[in-house]
């Protein structure tokens, strides 16, 4: 019931083509390049919950 994780082919996140070691987790420097450009210019993001104003947070406390 052993799975031979040896022979799984991993693929780069945004080309889908077999990594390559030296750009790990990419297939490339372009693609390296491409993922880097979308995480500044905000196309991947966290999603954050909003905070409330601290200071209204603090007024209803002391109610």
């Amino acid at each position: 019931m052993t799975q031979n994780t040896s022979s799984k082919i991993l693929r780069c996140p945004v080309c889908k083509s077999p990594r390559q070691h030296e750009f790990r987790p990419f297939c490339s420097a372009r693609c390296k390049q491409i993922d880097l450009n979308r995480w500044l210019s905000e196309v991947y993001s966290f999603p954050v919950e909003e905070e409330q104003n601290p200071i209204e947070s603090q007024e209803e406390g002391l109610k």
